[in-house]
């Protein structure tokens, strides 16, 4: 499985749904999970983004799958990074 780091951005009409019903983030979540992804971790965050996500997939097609699915919703807007942990990345750098 990959790892991916997705940064989103909540739009007016995400922040009135999140607003009236702050549970939906769950359910998204859960919903993410039946597009082949599962949610890691999650951070709301201050500044640029709203939520930082740590999503985990078996490849790149998936975690674009999700992206689209929603961000075509017109609730929030995403950027998706693929992440390796650093001793991975060091070998490859090394070796």
């Amino acid at each position: 499985m990959a790892t991916f780091i997705m940064l989103s951005t909540l739009g007016p009409d995400g922040m009135a749904t999140l607003k009236a019903n702050p549970r939906r983030l769950l359910e998204v979540n859960s919903e993410v999970s039946e597009m082949g992804a599962k949610v890691l971790q999650q951070w709301a965050v201050s500044g640029q983004y709203d939520f930082c996500t740590v999503l985990e997939a078996p490849d790149l097609e998936t975690v674009m799958k999700v992206a689209v699915s929603l961000g075509a919703r017109g609730t929030l807007k995403t950027q998706t990074l693929a992440a390796i942990p650093v001793d991975k990345f060091l070998n490859a750098v090394e070796g």
